[in-house]
Formats: structure tokens, C-alpha cells, sequence
């Protein structure tokens, strides 16, 4: 989780930066010159902190140290600069001056703890930690780095569950920042709450939607959800906001082996310029999992034929090329593992493959109810009704898909073709020229010449008044 320890060091940085002023320098200092007084040239480095200058503010807090070694508050700032330009090291040594200088300042505290657990000192960082938060039960920064250590070391259910309930009390407090709903959501997930925690990423979403570690945790309860369509929109959202990130492809690469493909998806890590541990890690995975061919899997499941793991991978691996028999595979696996929503997905989705929409349609609508949010869901339910002509249905399938994917062409395309079913004449020539709007010329260039046939026909139905309203 390194993008949770950025998380944290970014939103400990924000509320100390200039604190010191607020709490005010309990400081006695006959002021010859400004030189060499302490106070005026901390507040020097300051200003030049607010403006960014961190190189020539770093000096000036060294200097007010020098002249006054006991500055708390000086050690403290000289720190969060220091951890600004990446020198956790150093930043680690001026944080735990400050804490010893100051013993009951939570945000020395904080920052400290958070510090320890960015560089794996979970042991250190822990008691530091958990006394910012007897201090401070509402230190929200605390609670944050926390639940990152807590995560990373594997702790019993009891013990993320204690730290689950006061994260959940800071969140139902005015206005919490997205952080902590993205915290809360990833002990949730720890926690086997699915739902719950994509209900916190949603809530930390609507607060910061551009956020690269709430949208990455987005991603990845997506795809433990089997919603592929999630997953897959958040890695490109991720992509305009961080081109230069592994964390799209790494998305990416995932969902293309939960499609079969993992040639492709080692292809595309192999693709990426200075592998990350993260992409390292993933390619291992998935090389060792590509000689595993069909024929050796369905040799292992003879010897195993419950394993929902194993099932799991042959739903998957022949849905493209064997339909009918990656349907066996794939409601095998629901039955072994009910509990795991991935394989519900799968079945549905290989039924809509194979055709068989009456049964897709009945799942697909016992899924939405447990994850109401699953687009993935939602597009197969969508793709399902619209083949058995039940145009209505459909349209509401599709507006919701077009809510949630305003970008995506293919959705406004099929919703228009409802609404003209419908004889809703005015609504399917809107979503039409939605279609062409967004639509790609090339790809696209099919659907799109049938479109600008429908258009002026449609246009000529509205202006003679025919038509139903929806």
C-alpha cells in the first residue's frame, strides 16, 4: 500500500504546515536583531515554505535550531520540508526530536508514526502511533496511519474491527476529508465487507473524485467483484491523472487475466519502463500462472473437482473460445464458493456469452441486489434484456449505465436503439447524437453510418409530433 503511506505523509504535511503559528511559540527572546532571533528568522523559513522554496527554507530552520536548539516547532517544520523532498531519513530524525521536545504534541506524534510506518518500522511506529490516538481519539491522521500499519502486518479481525469502529466514528463527524472514508474502506475490504467498503470509496469518491489512492482501492474492489467494466474505467481515469504511474497497468494487466489473457497481460508489464516491486510481483504471478494450460488445470481439478480456484481459472480461461463449457466451469465454482460474488459474476456472464438470457437475466438481478453498484453486472443485465427485445427494461439498464459512464459511447448507443423501439423518437435521437459525439470514426464507423441514416427520419417523426414520451 505505498499509495496509502503517500496518502497519509500528503495530509500530514498539509495540516502542519504553518500549525505553528496557530498554536502560537511559547518562546523568551531579547530580540537584538532579526538575525538572531529564533522566532523571526522560523517565520522567514516559513514564508518561504508557503511559497515552495523548500531548499532555502530548509536553511533558515536550521538556523533557528542552531540558535535556539530546544524549537520544537522549528524541528518539526524542518522535518515535513525535509519528508517534501523525500528525505525520510532525516525527516524520521527531526520528528522524533520534536516529539521529545514536545512529548504530548499529537501532530509530532502523528507525523512521526506515519513516518516509521512509510519506511516498514511497524514495531517502532505502533506505540508512537497508538499514543497520538489516546491523546487525540478524533486525530484522524493517526487513525490513517494506523490502519496502514494494521493492514500490512496482518493483524486478527478483532484487532481491525476495534480500529474499523473508530474509524467509522471520525467518519460520521462534519465533513471528513476522502482519506478517511478510503481507510475505512480498505479495512472493510480486509474485513470480507465488500459491499460496505465500495460504499466508503463511493462516499470518498463524491468528496475528492480525482484522489489516485481512493480510485486504485476502487479499482481493486471492482475486480474483486468481478466488475470488470469498474475496473477498467478506473484504470483509465487513473491514467489521465497519473500518466507516468504503474497503477493503470498493473489494473489493466489484472483484468486482462481475469479475461484468460495473461499472455497479453504479461506482455503489458513486460511493456513498462522501470518495473515497480508491484509490477515485478504481479508478472512472477502471472508467468507462473500462464503454464498452467487448461489441460493441466482440468488434471488438477480431477484430483480436487471443489476447488473454486481452479474452477474460477477454467470459467475464465474458456469463456472465449468454449462458451457452453466455461458455463460448467463457472457455475461449479459459484456452487463450491456461494460466498464469493467473482463467480456469481462469471456464471452470468458466460450465460449471456452462451446466449442463454432468460437465465442470465434472473442472476444478473439477484446480483445487483447484494452489489448494487457492479456495472459489470449492470451492462450484461443491460446486454441480456436488450436481446430478449425487453426494450423498457433494457433502457433502464442503460441510463444507468450512462450515469455512471458518461464517456462511454456504446451505452447511449443501445439506449437510443431502446428508446426507438419504444417509439420514444425525441430521447433516441438525443442519445444518438450522444453516440456520435462520443463515438470513434474508425472503430466506430459502422454503427455510426447507420446512425446519421436514423437521424433525419427521427428528426422528421419528432417535428410531426409522433411518438410516445417516455
Amino acid at each position: 500500500m505505498s499509495g496509502a503511506s503517500k496518502t497519509f505523509r500528503s495530509k500530514i504535511e498539509q495540516l502542519g504546515l504553518f500549525v505553528v503559528l496557530a498554536l502560537g511559540l511559547s518562546v523568551n527572546v531579547c530580540v537584538a536583531q532579526d538575525a538572531d532571533d529564533p522566532v523571526a528568522v522560523f517565520n522567514q523559513a516559513q514564508r518561504l515554505h508557503e511559497k515552495g522554496d523548500l531548499a532555502a527554507a530548509i536553511l533558515l530552520y536550521e538556523k533557528a535550531i542552531k540558535i535556539m536548539p530546544e524549537f520544537p516547532e522549528a524541528e518539526y517544520q524542518h522535518a515535513a520540508a525535509l519528508l517534501s523532498i523525500g528525505k525520510v531519513a532525516d525527516a524520521e530524525q527531526g520528528f522524533r526530536r520534536a516529539s521529545a521536545l514536545r512529548t504530548d504534541w499529537t501532530l509530532a506524534l502523528t507525523s512521526l508514526g506515519s513516518v516509521l510506518v512509510q519506511e516498514a518500522k511497524y514495531s517502532d511506529a505502533e506505540p508512537i502511533l497508538t499514543k497520538a490516538i489516546e491523546l487525540d481519539g478524533q486525530n484522524f491522521p493517526a487513525l490513517l496511519a494506523m490502519a496502514d500499519l494494521r493492514l500490512k502486518t496482518n493483524v486478527a479481525a478483532a484487532v481491525l474491527n476495534d480500529l474499523l469502529t473508530k474509524i467509522r466514528e471520525v467518519s460520521t463527524k462534519a465533513s471528513p476529508p476522502a482519506s478517511v472514508w478510503t481507510a475505512r474502506a480498505a479495512l472493510e475490504r480486509a474485513l470480507n465487507r465488500t459491499s460496505e467498503a465500495r460504499t466508503s470509496i463511493d462516499k470518498a469518491l463524491a468528496i475528492d473524485p480525482k484522489n489516485k489512492f481512493t480510485i486504485a482501492q476502487s479499482a481493486d474492489i471492482a475486480l474483486s467483484d468481478g466488475d470488470i467494466d469498474r475496473a477498467a474505467a478506473d484504470a483509465g481515469l487513473l491514467e489521465k491523472i497519473s500518466p507516468g504511474s504503474d497503477t493503470p497497468t498493473l489494473i489493466k494487466a489484472r483484468i486482462l487475466a481475469h479475461e484468460g489473457k495473461v499472455d497479453e497481460a504479461v506482455k503489458l508489464l513486460n511493456s513498462a519502463g522501470t518495473p515497480s516491486p508491484e509490477v515485478v510481483a504481479l508478472k512472477a504471478k502471472l508467468t507462473t500462472a500462464v503454464s498452467r494450460t487448461p489441460a493441466e488445470l482440468e488434471t488438477q481439478l480431477q484430483a480436487n473437482p471443489k476447488d473454486p480456484a481452479i474452477l474460477g481459472n477454467l470459467c475464465t480461461q474458456f469463456r472465449k473460445d468454449d462458451p457452453a463449457k466455461a458455463l460448467d466451469f463457472c457455475r461449479r465454482a459459484a456452487e463450491a464458493e456461494p460466498s464469493n460474488i467473482n463467480h456469481a459474476v462469471g456464471f452470468a456472464a458466460a450465460l449471456v456469452q452462451s446466449k442463454q438470457f432468460d437465465q442470465a437475466v434472473v442472476i444478473l438481478m439477484k446480483i445487483i441486489k447484494i452489489i448494487p453498484e457492479n456495472w459489470t453486472a449492470h451492462a450484461n443485465l443491460a446486454t441480456a434484456l436488450f436481446q430478449l427485445k425487453r426494450y423498457a427494461e433494457a433502457r433502464t439498464e442503460f441510463e444507468w449505465l450512462t450515469v455512471r459512464q458518461p464517456k462511454s459511447p456504446a451505452a447511449y448507443y443501445f439506449l437510443a436503439i431502446a428508446h426507438d423501439q419504444l417509439e420514444e423518437y425525441l430521447d433516441a435521437m438525443a442519445n444518438y447524437q450522444q453516440y456520435v459525439r462520443l463515438a470513434d470514426p474508425v472503430q466506430n464507423k459502422l454503427e455510426l453510418e447507420k446512425v446519421n441514416l436514423r437521424l433525419p427520419l427521427l428528426q422528421k417523426l419528432v417535428k410531426d409530433g409522433k411518438g410516445k414520451k417516455n
